[in-house]
Parts: structure tokens; C-alpha cells; sequence
């Protein structure tokens, strides 16, 4: 008998992950993870993970699978934690979840899982796993999860070929829906429980008082900028090649306080990201304003009237060589070959055409229409067919 480790999270998808895997004739083990202690930046008085590990641990009791905790605080504090401070100080935004997928569940936790003799790793998230042998070797695929309103892919989209092998996804041919419906029919007590929101693992966390434990606040200017600034309508050059094009249009513009006029304060531009509206508590203009970009050196944000303001706006990105990332690695493209994908640079955002461009240095990522709020740190995903292939952080 196979045996599967779960990663019971005390939400409503793995626990249903877990009753499916038993019913299929699995031995199925339930995990706790056990990411976070410091309760004093959680929004409620609540103890999130105390009470997510107590109906992690109930769930376990009804299906009558053993059920341990594994503490990985340490880990989650040095590779998430400290990662995100390093980046927000940067004035970059990065993605807690895609890491702590890579760097934690598939990483740190599958190891635990593989020493515990397991032969599998199942989370609950909506996706699904292909396999297709190639020259002879079993290839992994990603696919995104049956329920569109669902599909978790991209927050899987930096796992490895080793890491997709040992990987199970139970409910990705499901729907929510299907899901709950599961759950309630099975008498489990997280049928009804509602979707955990904020940072992975760490609960219901304010995300400006996080920061401001490591990053001090520091006062600054809001600076607003005309929709007629001289960079968003000066002609555009001439080309030698292909690579000089896709290298202009993902040199994002540049702004000084001069270019605009200040229209607030704020208390530390690491605390703001790109296409941000709530917070800036600046009044008096027709449409809100949107933060167009963030300069953490001089701490000045930089905003624009309207979400249709020129300096949200972008449709080439870069990633550099060592940010790149294929999952099908037998698909990675060469120096000067291309791809047509479709790719997103958010989760829930919809697909978009784009085209992948390979070059010396890394890949450019040239979307058809102009995507708003391009930012730094996150990760773009790019996909064919339901299919993710290969991601990376934008430079």
C-alpha cells in the first residue's frame, strides 16, 4: 500500500485531499505545519494556527489517519520571513505564497514527509498533475485545476520536475463547490469553514505592521504625475534588432519630484507596491490615484490620477537568467529561440497572449496588450494549454 503524507492545514481542501486519498485505498498520514508563533501581528485577537492545528486534528481523528505537527518556524522565518523583509526594503514586491510552496511544502516538508517513508506528498490545492514519457523518462506535467475560479497552478509555478514527481493533487479535477459538498457528506468539521486570507501560514496578518517590525517607518512625499509626462509621449526610436525593441519597452519610466507636484505624505515608501489605491489618504482629485512607482532610495511614491494612467502600464518584462524557471525543462528555450504563450503575472489574473523571447542575459516576456502594475519581485508564469511550463521573478 502506497503511503501519502498530507499536508493537513486545517482548512477545507486538504482535509477533503485527505478523506479522498483514504477512500482510494491510500495509507494516508496528516501533517501540521506549524509556520509561525509571533501572534502579535495577526489582526484579531484570534491564534490562527492554534485553531487551524486543532481542526487539522479533528479532521485526522474522523478519518482515523495519524496525525502529527511539524514545527518549521525556523525555516519559515529564514527563507519567507526574511526573504520578504529583504525584498520590501528593495521596494520590490514578492510573493509569500509561490515561495513558501517552493521553499517549504515541496522543500523542507517533503523531505520530512520522504524520511517518514512516504512515497507521496498531497496538499489541497486546485491543480492537477500529467505525466508523459519522453526519450524513455517520465516528464511531470502542471495543469491548471479544473475550477477556473480556483486554479492554484501559479502559485505552484517554481516547482521542479524531483518535486512535481512526489507530488499528489486530489481535488484539482474538482470545483469548490464539489469540494465542500464533499466535506459536509463525510461529516468533516472545516465543510462549512471559510478560505484562509492573508500571508501563507502566517494568518490574518496586517501587512504594513509586519513590516514595520523590521523596516522602520520614515516619512516621505507623495508626488502626483501629469498624464501628459514628457517620458509617456516622447516619439519612439528606431531599432537595430529585435532584442534593442523588447529592451526599451521593459525599462520602466523614470521619474523626479519635479515632474509632478506633491500632494501628501506618506510614512515609508517600502510599504507601498505598484498599482496600490488604498492607504496614499490623499483627497481632492476626480479619480483615485494609483501608486505608478515607488523610489525607496529618496523615499518618494509616485502616483497617477485614474486606473487608466500611462505610468501603470507596461507590455514587455524581463527576467534574468538566474530568476528563470522551468518546470518542463525538456521545453527551456536557447539564445535567440521563441515561444508563444499565454502568461500572467498575478493569481486570478486571466491569461493573456504573450511571447517568450530567450536572449544571452535571460528571457523577455512580451505581452500583446499593455498589463497594468508590473512590479518587480513578483512572478510572471507562462503557460500553453492548461499547461505551466515555466515562471520567473520579474526584474
Amino acid at each position: 500500500m502506497k503511503r501519502v503524507i498530507v499536508g493537513l492545514s486545517g482548512g477545507v481542501d486538504s482535509s477533503v485531499t485527505a478523506y479522498l486519498l483514504k477512500e482510494q485505498g491510500y495509507e494516508v498520514i496528516g501533517l501540521f505545519m506549524k509556520n509561525w508563533h509571533d501572534d502579535s501581528v495577526t489582526i484579531s485577537d484570534e491564534c490562527p494556527w492554534l485553531e487551524d492545528s486543532n481542526d487539522a486534528m479533528l479532521v485526522a481523528e474522523k478519518l482515523g489517519i495519524p496525525f502529527q505537527t511539524v514545527d518549521l518556524s525556523e525555516q519559515y522565518k529564514e527563507r519567507i520571513v526574511d526573504y520578504m523583509f529583504n525584498e520590501y526594503e528593495k521596494g520590490r514586491t514578492p510573493n509569500p505564497d509561490i515561495l513558501c510552496n517552493r521553499e517549504i511544502k515541496f522543500d523542507v516538508f517533503m523531505d520530512i514527509a520522504l524520511d517518514l517513508g512516504a512515497d507521496y506528498v498531497a496538499t489541497g490545492h486546485y491543480c492537477r498533475k500529467g505525466e508523459e514519457e519522453i526519450d524513455g523518462k517520465p516528464v511531470y506535467k502542471l495543469l491548471a485545476g479544473k475550477d477556473g475560479n480556483k486554479d492554484q497552478s501559479y502559485f505552484l509555478c517554481q516547482l521542479s520536475q524531483q518535486q512535481l514527481a512526489k507530488a499528489m493533487f486530489p481535488i484539482g479535477e474538482l470545483t469548490k463547490p464539489e469540494v465542500r459538498e464533499i466535506a459536509k457528506k463525510a461529516d468533516l468539521i472545516t465543510a462549512e469553514k471559510k478560505d484562509s486570507q492573508g500571508l501563507c501560514f502566517i494568518g490574518k496578518v496586517r501587512l504594513p505592521d509586519f513590516l514595520q517590525q523590521k523596516l522602520q517607518p520614515k516619512n516621505g512625499v507623495i508626488v502626483q504625475i501629469p498624464s501628459d509626462f514628457e517620458q509617456y509621449t516622447k516619439p519612439v526610436p528606431k531599432f537595430e534588432n529585435k532584442e534593442a525593441e523588447l529592451a526599451y519597452f521593459s525599462t520602466k519610466f523614470s521619474y523626479k519630484k519635479e515632474a509632478g507636484k506633491v500632494v501628501g505624505k506618506h510614512n515609508g515608501a517600502h510599504y507601498f507596491t505598484k498599482g496600490q489605491r488604498k492607504g496614499l489618504n490623499v483627497g481632492g482629485t476626480k479619480e483615485a490615484l494609483y501608486v505608478i512607482e515607488t523610489d525607496v532610495n529618496e523615499n518618494v511614491i509616485y502616483t497617477g490620477e485614474g486606473k487608466k494612467h500611462q505610468g501603470l502600464y507596461r507590455n514587455v518584462l524581463f527576467v534574468s537568467n538566474e530568476e528563470l524557471h522551468w518546470v518542463r525543462e525538456d521545453l527551456a528555450l536557447k539564445t535567440d529561440e521563441s515561444m508563444q504563450v499565454e502568461g500572467r503575472i498575478r493569481y486570478r489574473q486571466v491569461l493573456e497572449k504573450a511571447t517568450l523571447y530567450k536572449v544571452e542575459s535571460g528571457l523577455f516576456v512580451e505581452f500583446e496588450n499593455p498589463q497594468s502594475a508590473i512590479q518587480e519581485g513578483q512572478f510572471v508564469a507562462w503557460y500553453k494549454n492548461e499547461e505551466l511550463l515555466g515562471s520567473g521573478v520579474i526584474s
